[in-house]
């Protein structure tokens, strides 16, 4: 998993880190009970501090993205690659269905938007 941060985002980095690790779930890069790299390690691998990187993780274990477990780090749960397969085969069949309605793909990004505000 590639964790890419833009220190020049008015997004915060713990924010930008958690929205690294809810993207490499939704592309399938990992899997439930995958440990993610310890704290401290991604801290100075990203050149951020420790606790920035703790806040990231704290914030996707308040999603049920997360499990933090002391000496064992941060594990991927069953429930965040689970929620992300139903939402994967829900856009499926919304595709299919614009599809066969003829919209293009910029209008069904563009209903989905609508939608998602």
């Amino acid at each position: 998993m590639l964790i890419r941060l833009n220190p020049g985002s008015p997004e915060p980095l713990f924010a930008q880190l958690a929205a690294a690790v809810r993207g490499a779930l939704a592309r399938g890069e990992l899997r439930a009970g995958e440990r993610l790299p310890a704290a401290r390690e991604l801290a100075d691998s990203l050149g951020l501090n420790v606790h920035t990187v703790l806040h990231g993780f704290q914030l996707l274990r308040d999603e049920g993205l997360l499990e933090l477990r002391r000496g064992r780090g941060a594990v991927i749960t069953a429930e965040a690659v689970g929620g992300l397969a139903a939402l994967r085969q829900a856009v499926a069949e919304v595709s299919a269905v614009a599809h066969r309605l003829g919209l293009s793909a910029d209008e069904l990004v563009e209903l989905i938007r609508e939608e998602y505000r």
